[in-house]
């Protein structure tokens, strides 16, 4: 009898016990499950290696997304050829890379929208390559623009780490043991290769613990680094940077709405005061401007070149195209007098006067004040930049690109188009152009013989895959690095493009 009582007093205990193990068992399990299935989703997004992967395309030419679960959602374009915004659905998380840091490095960009851009791949490229932890870059707001915009007004921050976590630690401030403490502050060397960071500006990291670039534009080489650092500027340049999403909400607004309307192409018309003043270019201006232009390069220490000859710069190619220039170009080219332009550009000099030869041949010419209400522009108003990235988001998606001036901007869609599979970018030759247009002028040329020079000239300049130019010791002259990032590309896809302008 009393092993009997036992046995019941036993017997709701071996039942708790196996409970438990019931209920710890299928926790494991289930813990497990997870946890393979976020493995198997980061293996699905990146090779085990930290850096990039060794194509930025697939085998069918489309883009190929290197941070999230989903392709979609970082895809540069969608099938439409629209950017597309922030997505609802977070991607999943990388791995953060593990590493002993080697110091903090601050760095000041300076200069407008997309030289700052540039800048920043450069600098978390750096941060990498020298295991650094960087600090969120501050923007320039002393330039000719003075926008006060800070980092997070622009780009998307929390996007911008996490989609890098796997290759360098970026932090939004630096450790309070830090605050007080004067970092050094340098301007590193322009164009400068690997190995300079390596030797020079790693041991100063070591020794101060915190280094300030104060200047960032420019200051890595276009060529000669490892490939595997130069697809981590593409990376970070067409995956991690993106706008937030207020930005990118009505970028892709002003995208839908030009799309609606068919083939659509966007002119970067680099016809404003602050690059006519510093570059000295005022063919077609009148004295008053001329002088006020003059006034206006005198007014900016850090614009050095003050004395120029207008004329001369202009038949080195080094002036942007006027107005009436870009005109007479796009008429020879064949664009229809029905073609919708987008014009991308701060407030051009000389205002509609100045637009009106180009209004009269193609009425379709439409801003972004135009197909936006003032509420929708309002928030952005007094932000060049911000301004700017809208223009930057349609430039990128458009059916042809014309920039008037190869300028950062210009250079840096350039680069963007052909990483989305080699988009219509139409690279004028000026030095070329003012000598045919001259000739027109001067009626040493018919219509049909400036038309078919034009097209002659242009013919291999549409944004196909070609080479960068090197010039070992002139890196100021040879191509740019972002206009063509030829380490990341793949195969050209076709376009939408064909057939909807004659003769090209």
């Amino acid at each position: 009898m009393a092993d009997e009582a036992r046995s019941r007093k036993l017997l709701p205990r071996r039942r708790l016990r196996r409970w438990i193990l019931r209920v710890g068992t299928s926790a494991l399990i289930w813990t497990v499950v997870m946890q393979l299935t976020s493995i198997a989703g980061v293996w699905q997004t990146r090779l085990p290696n930290s850096w990039p992967a060794a194509s930025c395309f697939d085998r069918r030419g489309r883009l190929v997304n290197n941070a999230t679960a989903d392709a979609s959602n970082l895809s540069v374009l969608g099938e439409d050829g629209a950017l597309r915004g922030a997505h609802s659905t977070p991607p999943v998380l990388l791995p953060r890379r593990v590493y002993r840091s080697n110091g903090y490095l601050q760095v000041s960009c300076n200069g407008g929208l997309n030289q700052m851009r540039a800048a920043i791949c450069d600098m978390v490229t750096v941060a990498r390559y020298l295991n650094l932890t960087l600090v969120i870059p501050e923007l320039d707001k002393t330039s000719f623009w003075a926008d006060p915009s800070d980092f997070g007004d622009i780009f998307n921050v929390n996007y911008f780490i996490n989609s890098l976590r796997d290759e360098v630690k970026i932090v939004k401030r630096l450790p309070q043991k830090f605050s007080k403490k004067i970092p050094f502050s340098m301007p590193p060397v322009s164009w400068s290769s690997e190995k300079y960071y390596l030797k020079q500006i790693l041991p100063l990291v070591r020794k101060h613990k915190v280094l300030h670039f104060n200047k960032t534009d420019a200051r890595l080489a276009n060529n000669g680094l490892p490939n595997k650092l130069q697809k981590l500027r593409c990376r970070i340049n067409y995956e991690a940077i993106r706008f937030t999403p207020q930005i990118e909400a009505l970028g892709n607004k002003l995208i839908s709405v030009l799309q609606r309307s068919g083939f659509f192409v966007v002119l970067h018309l680099r016809y404003e005061m602050d690059m006519l003043s510093f570059s000295g270019c005022t063919h077609g201006c009148s004295e008053g401007e001329i002088e006020e232009l003059t006034r206006m390069r005198y007014a900016f220490p850090w614009w050095k070149e003050k004395e120029i000859d207008s004329e001369m710069r202009r038949l080195e190619g080094l002036c942007p195209l006027t107005p009436e220039e870009i005109t007479l170009v796009l008429k020879a080219l064949g664009f229809r007098r029905d073609t919708l332009i987008y014009i991308a550009s701060g407030e051009i000099y000389g205002g509609e006067r100045r637009l009106a030869m180009l209004r009269a041949a193609y009425p379709k010419i439409v801003r972004k004040e135009m197909l936006l209400s003032p509420d929708e522009l309002r928030p952005f108003q007094n932000h060049s930049t911000q301004m700017a990235a809208l223009d930057y988001l349609v430039s990128v998606s458009s059916d042809v690109f014309i920039p008037s001036y190869d300028g950062n901007m210009a250079k840096l869609v350039e680069g963007h188009r052909r990483y989305t599979g080699f988009r219509k970018t139409i690279l004028l030759d000026r030095r070329e152009l003012v000598k045919v247009l001259d000739l027109l002028h001067d009626g040493k040329l018919s219509w049909d013989e400036f038309s078919i020079a034009v097209k002659e000239v242009h013919k291999n300049r549409m944004g196909q895959p070609t080479r960068r130019k090197v010039l070992p010791g002139r890196p100021k002259e040879e191509d740019y690095f972002y206009a063509n990032p030829q380490e990341c590309l793949g195969p050209p896809r076709n376009t939408r493009t064909e057939s909807r302008y004659s003769d090209i």
